[in-house]
């Protein structure tokens, strides 16, 4: 079986334990929940997840139909990038030794769009929101480079 990533979303009714509730049907199906993240919606009674889950396609499918049957859930959506407004906030901070290394590194951080928040003494902070897919790419890219820390914020997503 092959697994590839997948974003998720749900809307879901404001209760205590709801967010442990749905993250539990993946995790006993041994998905890993790459992010989670749950955030307020226009109405206070309801909460929006979204989740980047890696799992095979056929056992999401049978997981996000459990899910939706939760008392909590509204409903349940599976989003591809393309079809949807999806972002994520990644900070990187990385050993900058030398001036070769912070230019090299403001070069990449400029073909990514990424921002850099800091570079003071032997460290750099780059900052970069995009989708989840082009943000793997960046550290795939940057990774040649000594990374120190990553903070990775978890997708929001909603349908167009």
């Amino acid at each position: 079986m092959h697994s590839n990533k997948y974003i998720v979303t749900a809307l879901v009714r404001n209760h205590a334990g709801v967010l442990a509730r749905v993250a539990s049907l993946f995790g006993r199906r041994a998905f890993n929940i790459d992010s989670l993240t749950a955030s307020a919606t226009t109405d206070a009674k309801v909460s929006r997840m979204s989740i980047i889950v890696t799992a095979d396609e056929k056992i999401l499918e049978q997981v996000m139909k459990q899910v939706s049957k939760l008392h909590e859930v509204i409903w349940i959506k599976q989003l591809d990038e393309e079809d949807s407004y999806c972002k994520e906030l990644v900070f990187v901070k990385m050993s900058t030794p030398d001036a070769l290394s912070r230019n090299a590194i403001r070069e990449i951080a400029e073909v990514y769009h990424a921002n850099v928040v800091e570079s003071v003494g032997d460290t750099m902070i780059v900052e970069l929101t995009e989708v989840p897919s082009r943000i793997d790419a960046f550290l795939d890219v940057i990774s040649n480079f000594e990374t120190i820390e990553i903070c990775r914020s978890g997708v929001t997503a909603m349908v167009k």
